[in-house]
Formats: C-alpha cells, sequence, structure tokens
C-alpha cells in the first residue's frame, strides 16, 4: 500500500510539473493606443481569454481577437470585464489585442489570463474509484484526470484573483463617493454658516439707528 501511495505521488507530481500553466499578465494600455499579444495554438484546440480593466477613466477596453489568417474571431467594445472561450479550427499564431483608442487622454491598466489546452472539461467519466481500482487506472488517465484537476484548481484562483481585484476596484469607488459626499457637506455647511452671518449682519445694519451731530 506505502509503495502504490508513493508510486502514485511522484506520478502526480511529474504530471503537475509537465502541465503547462496559465499565464497571467499586467498591461498598461496608453490613451490611443493598441497592445497585442500572440500564442501559437494547434487545430482543436481549446483557448481561454479572461480580462479585466482594473484602472483608468471609464474602467472600458475593446477587445479583438484574430486568427492565423487575420480574421477577425471575437470582437468586444467597452468592456470592464470579460471572459472568452473558443477552439482553434486550424493551427496557427493566434492574435488578442486590447484597444484603447476610444480614449484621448486617458490609460488604462488591464489584467488578463490566458490559458491554451482544455479548459473546465468536467471529471464524470471516471466515477469514484476506491484505493484498489486506482491502482488499475492506466497512467495515461490518471495524467489526464490530474491535469483537469488541475486546470480546475487554477480556474478557481484566477476566479480569486479577479474577485479580489473587483473588491479594490469597488472600495476605491467607495471611497472616492464617501469623500466626495463629505466634501459637498462641508462645503454646504460653509455656505449656511455665510449666509447666516450675512444675514444678520445686514439686519443689524437695517435697525442701526444713526444721530446727527
Amino acid at each position: 500500500m506505502k509503495s502504490f501511495q508513493g508510486g502514485a505521488l511522484l506520478l502526480v507530481l511529474l504530471s503537475l510539473m509537465a502541465i503547462d500553466p496559465c499565464n497571467s499578465y499586467r498591461v498598461m494600455v496608453d490613451a490611443y493606443a493598441e497592445e497585442c499579444f500572440f500564442d501559437r495554438v494547434d487545430t482543436g484546440t481549446k483557448m481561454g481569454l479572461t480580462f479585466e480593466v482594473i484602472e483608468g477613466g471609464f474602467m472600458d477596453i475593446d477587445l479583438r481577437i484574430t486568427g492565423p489568417d487575420g480574421e477577425e474571431l471575437i470582437s468586444r467594445e467597452r468592456e470592464s470585464n470579460g471572459k472568452v472561450v473558443f477552439a482553434a479550427a486550424r493551427s496557427g499564431v493566434y492574435t488578442y489585442c486590447f484597444s484603447n483608442k476610444m480614449s484621448t487622454v486617458t490609460p488604462k491598466e488591464v489584467m488578463f489570463t490566458v490559458n491554451v489546452g482544455e479548459l473546465h472539461k468536467p471529471i464524470t467519466e471516471y466515477g469514484n474509484y476506491t484505493v484498489e481500482e486506482t491502482a488499475a487506472i492506466e497512467p495515461e488517465k490518471f495524467e489526464k484526470m490530474i491535469s483537469e484537476l488541475k486546470q480546475s484548481i487554477l480556474s478557481v484562483k484566477h476566479e480569486q484573483d479577479y474577485m479580489e481585484v473587483r473588491d479594490r476596484i469597488h472600495r476605491r469607488i467607495n471611497e472616492s463617493t464617501n469623500f466626495r459626499v463629505v466634501m459637498w457637506a462641508v462645503f454646504g455647511s460653509v455656505l449656511v454658516l455665510a449666509m447666516t452671518v450675512s444675514q444678520i449682519l445686514y439686519i443689524k445694519r437695517f435697525f442701526e439707528v444713526r444721530r446727527m451731530v
């Protein structure tokens, strides 16, 4: 039993090392500029892209994905966040571009994740195995199960990262809104006080009795 557990653990570690991790990036897209990235993908391979605008302007960006022949596959305009998954129709270089050409002043910072390979494939075809049954699974199938499990874990991790970014953005918006409300309240109080003082002085001058010497 111990030898089986040691062999299974070694297989798990080797499989996890062999799996290509998801790539996470942050890029600053200047005003009226476009940033493009490239990935070589084989036919039938699934490609996933998740993005979030974390700073700048109205927190929106344009996304464009083109295939090896230059044909436009996906186009999104003025979106704060999004997620696209598609299968490569042919082998070649796929290009995904973030465009900030709608803005002439404000740069945008974009956080995005690229995942090339089998994405979010549910582990349903294997069922629940006991230790004895697991020992009889072919190494290839066992490695495939580990690969799909790691993809699911990475997906959860990336969702947590994006939730943290959204929480930070919303906190910044709330703090900015609270600051403006406080400043408006202070301005209103000062304005009321100034009007009160001016009215008192005006009434005092109105009822003032002047004597001729």
